[in-house]
């Protein structure tokens, strides 16, 4: 069986050239494309966050590379794909 490695930290750089250390929350691939969505975890209380980025996986020369969406409807068709990850609608008719 073949084992797929998968980041689960990214570090990022901040608007005055700091390290972030961002930890991976959700991983989804849409129209064969990976995503992951990322979180600060400084900026999480208790395990639990709100606010989350999303970094899409290229191949560029056979090596992952990672970069932000910059179009805005295919940034809307994944966050929605995240956003329903996240708030998993719990169905209660059979209780």
């Amino acid at each position: 069986m073949s084992e797929i490695n998968t980041p689960k930290n990214f570090v990022l750089l901040d608007e005055n050239g700091n390290e972030i250390t961002f930890e991976v929350v959700g991983e989804c691939v849409y129209k064969k494309k990976t995503y992951y969505a990322i979180v600060n975890p400084e900026e999480c209380e208790d395990g639990a966050f709100e606010n989350y980025l999303i970094i899409r996986e290229e191949m560029t020369n056979g090596e992952p590379s990672f970069d932000f969406i910059e179009d805005d409807d295919e940034f809307d068709d994944v966050a929605d794909l995240f956003d329903d990850m996240f708030t998993a609608e719990i169905d209660c008719d059979g209780i």
